[in-house]
């Protein structure tokens, strides 16, 4: 069975408009990950969605200077970081593309390259979210390992959509999903933490739901694969900035998997059935 230690942030992000504000941001943030990472060595470093930047629109008009590719500043500030502490960094941006802009999740490796990246798939645009009027949604999966773990990042409104988690959990074989938001205190977020709780139990997998700190944000948490009494989720804090250490343990999957069997029992695929409409829906 493997162990791997994961640090969780959920860090405070300043409004910002320029790119020094951004880059004093990164600064600042990779200082506090590596006293942190100085104090205990973990496997695996995660941040929330559009960790660089504030999440408002006053930010998002500045996308053209705040937007950055695969080899801007951010990628090379976290990359020097994971290689400096050999352990693989998963943060968002606003990236840039040839004519258009995505919230991406970059992971970035102890070699201090770029492992990969996950554009979200669901763009938002209820409540706080006016996500539709600056960016365009991806079309790809993306997953790695870690100490033999498998890892998938999802963004935000990517959790109220099903198919994805299952299709990562049941067809992709992902153990830990990275779910990372912006999750604002508007009408939606009441219904935030039963969503996440439950796409953990339904996969029968671990599930990190990370948001970011501040008054109108806050209280992130993690699910194992089971939930009950005796095996609470972990809950940060409702506001405050906070470095949570999360070990999750392999073991704990085959246990749940053995003694719950929902997930082996599940179809291969429900779209075969025949239907049956009761007779009086004919008359």
């Amino acid at each position: 069975m493997t162990k791997l230690n994961l640090l969780a942030g959920q860090i405070h992000i300043p409004a910002m408009t320029t790119t020094a504000q951004r880059d004093a941001h990164v600064r600042s943030v990779c200082a506090k990950l590596h006293e942190q990472l100085s104090a205990r060595p973990y496997d695996l470093v995660v941040l929330p969605e559009l960790s660089t930047v504030d999440y408002s629109r006053t930010s998002f008009d500045q996308l053209a200077t705040l937007a950055e590719d695969l080899s801007g500043p951010s990628v090379q500030a976290f990359a020097a970081l994971a290689q400096q502490h050999d352990t693989t960094i998963v943060f968002g941006l606003p990236r840039i593309t040839e004519d258009h802009y995505k919230i991406s999740q970059v992971a970035v490796g102890p070699d201090g390259n770029v492992i990969g990246h996950y554009d979200k798939l669901h763009i938002c645009q209820y409540g706080a979210s006016m996500e539709k009027d600056y960016f365009q949604r991806g079309n790809h999966l993306f997953s790695f390992s870690v100490k033999g773990i498998k890892v998938a990042p999802i963004i935000c409104y990517d959790i109220r959509i099903p198919d994805l988690s299952s299709t990562l959990a049941l067809k992709h074989d992902v153990d830990l999903i990275l779910h990372c938001g912006a999750y604002a205190r508007d009408e939606s977020f009441p219904t935030w933490h039963p969503f996440a709780i439950t796409r953990a139990l339904e996969n029968q997998i671990f599930l990190l739901s990370l948001n970011r700190a501040g008054k109108n944000f806050g209280n992130s948490l993690f699910c194992p694969p089971w939930t009950d009494e005796a095996t609470p989720c972990t809950t940060f804090p409702q506001e405050d900035e906070h470095f949570a250490s999360i070990t999750l343990d392999t073991s704990t999957l085959k246990q749940v998997r053995e003694d719950y069997t929902f997930r082996k029992d599940r179809l291969e695929s429900y779209e075969q059935l025949r239907h049956v409409d009761p007779e009086w829906l004919n008359q």
